[in-house]
């Protein structure tokens, strides 16, 4: 008896590892979902994104929902990206959802192209042009497109290989009328429960659905794992759009002058060189006008040269015409979807005259006034109320002021002398309290 137990209990030990080793009968039971979130214009950041989890999926043997939400590519090759749908050996699923989203451009190709479409009510499907947000004009592709798409649809039967592209945005109906679209769905996990059990095409042949949610410990576990933009990667994405881009600039170069009216270099430096590099970054990824571009920073640097000077004047004025000229063509070849907005111009234009011809000039004159003042300082008596180790506060005739020790600390209280002025600071020393000595 005790010899037939020891035989067994090694088959019982085996069956109980596989039982839960990773790739067993139990995996065969379960599927995996990957919910890949697309949001926006689909710029260098955002298609790279969408290689990596096309590419994941298809090596973990994952179904992929493509949560979509996107007028186009931004400078990316459209083309590339929706094969990269078509040809996935897995099922790949483009959901535009939820309302209000929608499928332009690029958006309406990635439906064509993928397993199955679906949208929500309250989306828009369409149109197809602009492809690309940043060439308005490319037009020229319409008849090729319209050849790739009837090859992608010839063979699915519940597409038809009449393909149409809208030229204007379609209502959720009327997408599925036009059998762009398959079903809808108000969300994803409703989507997962309509699909389950269909038979979709993918470049590895037909492939039926198992995306139900489980409800009971009976029914088979489906793995939803959601995916979007990192925390880095989702800063650049935002950074990469015109209007981003612009009032980033504007905003860097309005720090950058404000440090040129004070005697060191501050925060608001360190913001406008922050600033400054995530709009250069934007410049790279989105075409734009050099004439646009140095219009602007020389529009800039125009009222800059009024600051410096004191005054309200002519260079104001070809500064701000400038600023305007620049900002209108800086990315005027963009698709009107992204192209900087009348409104925006305007309200920058106005706040850039309001700073740099009222609110900067105020300030430099106020810290001339100061700066006269503390020179006509040097020399006088006043009091330590404070410890100065190095700077601290210090009274001289009637004022409180910055002060600074040039020789060590000073105690509160001690008699100060001022020696010379460092920006807004005076540059103190102790005063002895033998006058004789002190002279």
């Amino acid at each position: 008896m005790g010899g037939r137990m020891r035989r067994a209990f090694p088959l019982f030990l085996l069956s109980f590892v596989l039982g839960f080793w990773p790739g067993t009968a139990r995996a065969a039971a379960e599927s995996t979902v990957d919910v890949v979130k697309v949001d926006g214009s689909i710029d260098r950041v955002q298609a790279g994104y969408l290689r990596d989890q096309l590419a994941a999926a298809e090596a973990a043997g994952s179904t992929v929902v493509i949560q979509l939400d996107t007028a186009g590519t931004l400078d990316q090759d459209t083309l590339e990206l929706a094969r990269l749908i078509h040809d996935a050996k897995v099922p790949v699923l483009v959901f535009v959802g939820p309302a209000p989203a929608k499928a332009g451009g690029a958006g309406l190709l990635f439906m064509y192209a993928s397993s199955l479409a679906a949208v929500s009510p309250g989306s828009q499907t369409g149109p197809l042009l602009p492809l690309d947000l940043a060439d308005d004009a490319r037009r020229a592709e319409t008849p090729v497109l319209r050849e790739m798409v009837i090859g992608w649809e010839t063979g699915r039967a519940w597409r038809s290989v009449d393909v149409a592209f809208p030229d204007h945005g379609l209502t959720a109906r009327e997408a599925l009328d036009q059998e762009i679209a398959q079903d809808f769905a108000r969300s994803v996990p409703e989507l997962l429960d309509k699909v389950d059990g269909r038979t979709v095409s993918t470049a590895a042949g037909p492939v039926t659905l198992h995306t139900r949610l489980a409800t009971s410990e009976s029914e088979p576990r489906v793995l939803v794992r959601f995916h979007d933009l990192g925390p880095v990667d989702r800063t650049l994405h935002a950074a990469a759009s015109p209007s981003a881009i612009y009032v980033l600039l504007v905003l860097a170069m309005a720090c950058l002058a404000f440090e040129t009216t004070q005697p060191g270099f501050g925060f608001a430096g360190f913001a406008g060189v922050a600033m400054l590099g995530l709009g250069v970054y934007g410049l790279t990824a989105v075409p734009f006008s050099w004439l646009g571009l140095s219009l602007l920073v020389a529009g800039v640097a125009l009222m800059v040269v009024d600051v410096q000077i004191r005054r309200l004047g002519p260079f104001t004025a070809l500064g701000l015409a400038g600023f305007v000229a620049g900002s209108i063509l800086m990315f005027a070849g963009v698709s009107d979807q992204i192209d900087l907005s009348p409104w925006l111009i305007g309200s920058l234009a106005v706040a850039s005259l309001l700073y740099y011809g009222f609110g900067l000039t105020v300030a430099v004159q106020s810290r001339d006034r100061i700066t006269s003042t503390q020179r006509g300082l040097v020399g006088l008596v006043g009091e330590a109320r404070g410890e100065l180790s190095p700077e601290g506060p210090v009274f001289v005739k009637g004022t409180l002021w910055r002060g600074r020790s040039s020789d060590g600390p000073i105690p509160k209280g001690t008699r100060i002398r001022v020696r010379g002025v460092d920006g807004l600071i005076l540059r103190v020393e102790p005063e002895p309290e033998d006058p004789a000595a002190g002279t």
